[in-house]
């Protein structure tokens, strides 16, 4: 059991909009410390939206630090206490224009553990409706559909290569044949 002081300190270096970058003095189990580069983010949710007829909706978005545009599924970061499934709603809304009737918890998956504390919760929504998108004035988005079995077919292959969408898809998939 720690201590209030085993707990790690912190030098914030960076507080922006998404991220806060700090300098943390961790202790190891074996007392042995070590100043640790950290991000601490407020976590996201992603969507696996998969209409009646098997297509799962997915987003074509322009990710600078990608390089260009890459295929993802709706997703966002949670606001301020923001629950993941309202900011899953929220998104799906914002980004697809969708909304959806079901709603299947799919778990959690880390993005980057090595150096990042964000957690990402997957959700799988089925019974959608279509409404207006609510693109951020930042966002370049283009939303479409494909079969779910191909875009799990290419998240193998690596023609998908965002690692909550990869994961967000195969889960789906598998749920779906538990459904």
């Amino acid at each position: 059991m720690s201590s209030k002081s085993d707990a790690p300190t912190r030098e914030q270096i960076y507080k922006g909009r998404v991220v806060d970058l700090g300098i943390e003095q961790v202790t190891l189990p074996d007392g042995r410390k070590f100043p640790l580069e950290v991000v601490r983010h407020p976590g996201g949710a992603t969507v696996a939206a998969v209409n009646d007829s098997g297509e799962v909706c997915l987003v074509k978005q322009l990710r600078h630090c990608a390089g260009g545009f890459i295929v993802e599924l709706p997703a966002g970061k949670l606001e301020p206490r923001e629950l993941p499934l309202p900011t899953a709603r929220r998104e799906l809304e914002e980004e697809a224009g969708l909304v959806a009737r079901n709603w299947h918890d799919l778990g959690t998956m880390l993005s980057t553990p090595g150096f990042c504390d964000e957690v990402i919760y997957l959700y799988l929504a089925t019974g959608l409706t279509q409404v207006p998108t609510r693109h951020e004035e930042d966002e370049i988005i283009e939303v479409f559909w494909m079969n779910l079995d191909e875009a799990c077919a290419q998240a193998l292959s690596s023609k998908i290569t965002d690692s909550k969408t990869v994961i967000g898809l195969l889960r789906a998939q598998a749920a779906l044949k538990e459904l």
